[in-house]
């Protein structure tokens, strides 16, 4: 059975990723790319659907992990009677093939290692044929696994024994040696892959990440908490096209046993526009560059065709499946590939992505007229769309409505055009979508709030609450101290906290078209975050967050969703969402403590660059 999702660790290339147990199991890789098949897949079933463990055979070891400072290297240290190893695995970024690298490091004493290597391709269907590599091969002894498109190499120097269906070896690491395990993946029609020295590819990959961190401009009190998530979020980023994708996984349950699972291995425009926000906090301007390009391109073609999201390389056609051959994580199935919401209106990205690339000229980003021109063609057709009802910001099943967050920020869209025209002089009908803002917030401040609630609800004319009306005052469409947003955050806090933490909505009241039951939704938690600083509850808000920080496994990293009642994490793990709201609430905190007043989002980006652009002082 797989391990607790938060006892994973995720190493990555930028091109796909791999989820490493605290037992030194990789259980989860999609090779090469983040939406290609898993070729270890045991995080969905069992250890005969893919997976490569490598660890002490003593089953009473002890161990400890990290990461190298600022890096995504894995070091898990095994201690045993006889003595230490340390495993350090990681993905070298590079381009051609893709490798993924363990190496064996003796501390001190002796320890006796165990390694299986059970590969299953095509999410853990494909059985591959293993040949030793040829007689006099250069690099070294090793074996080849070819099934259908795929082909992967394993070097070592470590004998292997070929078991039916896996690879295994036993071998001894002592004081002071390092044992290499190199896995290169390319298609079965090429030639092998050229060896690579691993010791040179650790220095490559350690320097790599170093330097991307080391140009993070954000300091302050939860820096470090910062820069972890921010480097996440460079790992899910797909550094050939510029998309960025929600979480590398699928089907990672939002309740134990339940249905909701979905996969989020794709560029949803509005997680990738809000991570864009969170790199370009901190300063990471170029991601912000490729990633308008990606936009350009996904997007091109009639303006009634753009889609919420989109395959790593603007792929439009996502159609959804079942993987009837895999149980799902500890039997929550269905295990889903592919994702039907690919079809669904959701008037709220218009907004996202207009406020992201607003933000990103006002950072420097430099300007480009096919952008401009296709953000006016965006606020073009959602002038037509943006009275209709939509599917919203979670996706529901269960029918369209008005949701007021898709109103709001439909509103946003307009409001970013207009400012970004006269902040740039760029050309637009600034008069006309003035009138339009106008008619859209009178619009929901008479449809979307309750006066006998004192709250804005989840859709026009609606009795119930939604999380993501938290964002109301953060995107700027009230003040803080407008009492229906206090009202708002208040009924909110009154009944969607549920232990402490907030869920998106009563799923027991909706109908969002599936079984009612999920956890509490880490991102809107750190929205709470956000609006308790907003209408001037500091200590409250510092309690939550430091609650919500807590709740990252032991290396920093954050699912989806929190179980409250069984005290674990759910949902597609690391999440993009969750890592962008630490950062924006960490941000505001530490605008706090320079007692800073910073009221909706562009008072925070405002005091962000004014930070990073004072001298230093000392």
């Amino acid at each position: 059975m797989a391990a607790r999702i938060e006892d994973y660790a995720m190493i990555g290339d930028c091109r796909s990723a791999a989820l490493v147990s605290r037992d030194g199991s990789i259980d989860w890789l999609c090779w090469p790319y983040f939406d290609s098949p898993a070729c270890f897949a045991a995080l969905l079933g069992g250890r005969e659907h893919g997976r490569w463990r490598l660890a002490p055979e003593d089953p009473h070891a002890t161990l400890s992990r990290r990461y190298h400072d600022d890096t995504l290297i894995l070091e898990t240290r095994f201690e045993t009677i006889e003595g230490c190893v340390a495993v350090v695995d990681f993905m070298p970024l590079r381009d051609g093939t893709a490798d993924l690298v363990r190496l064996v490091r003796g501390i001190h004493g002796k320890v006796t290692m165990s390694m299986e290597l059970i590969l299953r391709f095509d999410y853990g269907a494909s059985v591959p044929w293993a040949r030793p590599l040829d007689a006099g091969d250069p690099s070294g002894p090793g074996m080849r696994l070819v099934a259908g498109p795929d082909k992967v190499v394993i070097r070592t120097p470590v004998p292997i024994e070929d078991i039916p269906g896996s690879l295994r070896a036993t071998f001894d690491v002592c004081a002071g040696e390092t044992v290499p395990f190199v896995l290169a993946r390319v298609p079965s029609h090429h030639a092998d892959p050229r060896a690579i020295d691993p010791l040179t590819a650790l220095a490559d990959t350690e320097r790599y990440w170093r330097a991307w961190a080391g140009r993070c401009e954000l300091d302050g009190h939860w820096a470090d908490a910062i820069r972890r998530s921010l480097i996440t979020l460079k790992a899910l980023t797909f550094v050939p096209t510029g998309g960025v994708v929600a979480a590398p996984t699928t089907s990672l349950p939002e309740q134990i046993g339940g249905v909701r699972n979905w996969d989020y291995r794709y560029c949803w425009l509005r997680d990738a526009t809000l991570t864009l926000q969170a790199l370009m906090l901190g300063g990471y301007y170029n991601e912000a560059c490729d990633w308008e390009q990606w936009l350009v391109r996904a997007v091109a073609g009639a303006p009634s065709q753009v889609q919420i999201m989109y395959g790593l390389a603007g792929e439009r056609r996502l159609p959804e499946w079942e993987v009837d051959w895999l149980p799902g994580y500890e039997n929550s199935r269905p295990v889903r590939v592919g994702n039907n919401a690919v079809g669904q209106l959701q008037l709220d990205v218009y907004g996202e992505v207009m406020d992201a690339l607003h933000q990103a000229r006002l950072g420097g980003m430099p300007a480009d007229d096919a952008t401009w021109e296709v953000q006016g063609k965006l606020v073009a057709h959602l002038e037509t769309v943006w009275r209709q009802p939509d599917e919203g910001i979670w996706e529901v099943r269960g029918g369209r409505q008005h949701f007021t967050y898709s109103k709001v920020m439909a509103w946003v869209a307009f409001d970013r055009a207009i400012k970004s025209a006269e902040k740039f002089g760029l050309p637009g009908p600034v008069d006309h979508w003035r009138a339009l803002c106008a008619e859209i917030h009178e619009d929901v401040c008479r449809h979307g709030f309750n006066p006998e609630r004192n709250a804005f609800m989840q859709a026009y004319d609606s009795s119930e609450l939604d999380a993501s009306v938290l964002m109301i005052p953060m995107v700027g469409f009230l003040p803080p101290e407008d009492p229906r947003v206090r009202g708002t955050i208040e009924a909110i806090e009154r009944e969607l906290m549920v232990d402490g933490l907030v869920q998106r909505y009563r799923t027991s009241r909706v109908d969002d078209g599936l079984p009612a039951g999920e956890g509490a939704f880490l991102a809107c938690s750190f929205w709470m975050v956000d609006c308790l600083i907003m209408i001037g509850r500091q200590d409250d808000a510092r309690r939550l967050f430091e609650r919500l920080l807590s709740l990252r496994n032991d290396l920093g990293l954050l699912a989806e969703e929190y179980d409250t009642v069984h005290a674990r994490q759910v949902g597609n793990f690391p999440q993009a969402f969750s890592h962008i709201a630490l950062v924006h609430a960490a941000i505001r905190l530490d605008a706090l403590r320079e007692d800073t007043r910073a009221e909706d989002d562009e008072d925070i980006y405002e005091h962000v660059r004014y930070r990073q652009a004072r001298p230093a002082v000392g």
